[in-house]
């Protein structure tokens, strides 16, 4: 092979190389867990486009930069659980990962519920970081085994999915307004079900109101009845 050749070649391979760069928007108010990310991911052959410490922040640097992943801590200044929902409602194409120290199960869960496609602990090894995203990327759910576990038990576990989501009737219902119900059909109240949901009471009602209508029925003990398929 001629010096011409490799240099082509290498030229080529630097091409796939940038071709394959996750472009990622960090936020967490810890400086220090940002500084190590950012290092881990651009080791890793990422792009950390921009970096914040709160849940504003997030969403306002994932709307203007619209990077690949929105990576999110989840107890910094305004909620990371709140970021995750308006960045995955607004930005489609911006897969959304939680990084948190936290394993514990409502805030798994949270996370889930609010379109998060991954939930990694800063525990692990930053090495794997960057793959963990190219798996959101590919389809994959990033996440740890013994978090996968729990997942698992929860949408096995008795007395969970209590509602019908296939009749004719029930199909109506937005998926908000299922969680609106099935959130209520554990035994919360109005201003719990808001509060797990980041949105106001007022709303909460409103969804219930368009339930009612949809499925025709006076009260919400019957909407419950009508979305067990009694």
């Amino acid at each position: 092979m001629v010096d011409g050749d490799a240099v082509e070649l290498d030229a080529l391979a630097g091409d796939a190389v940038e071709e394959e760069r996750i472009r990622v928007v960090i936020a967490d108010d810890h400086a220090r867990v940002r500084a190590a990310v950012r290092r881990a991911l651009e080791t890793g052959g990422c792009e950390v486009c921009a970096e914040g410490a709160s849940a504003d922040d997030a969403v306002r640097l994932a709307v203007e930069h619209r990077p690949d992943v929105a990576l999110l801590d989840i107890h910094m200044p305004g909620s990371g659980i709140r970021a995750a929902e308006l960045i995955s409602r607004s930005l489609s194409r911006t897969a959304v990962v939680m990084l948190t120290r936290s394993d514990d199960d409502e805030d798994l869960f949270d996370a889930l519920r609010a379109g998060a496609a991954g939930y990694l602990l800063k525990g692990a090894d930053p090495a794997t970081l960057p793959g963990a995203l190219r798996g959101v990327l590919a389809g994959e759910a990033a996440m740890p085994p013994a978090l996968v576990t729990r997942v698992l038990q929860e949408f096995r576990a008795p007395g969970r999915r209590m509602f019908r989501r296939t009749s004719d009737v029930a199909g109506k219902l937005s998926p908000r307004e299922w969680e609106v119900m099935e959130l209520l059909a554990e035994g919360r109240s109005t201003e719990e079900v808001a509060g797990k949901l980041f949105v106001s009471p007022t709303t909460v009602r409103v969804h219930v109101s368009t339930v009612l209508r949809k499925l025709r029925v006076k009260d919400r003990a019957s909407a419950f009845r009508v979305l067990k398929g009694e």
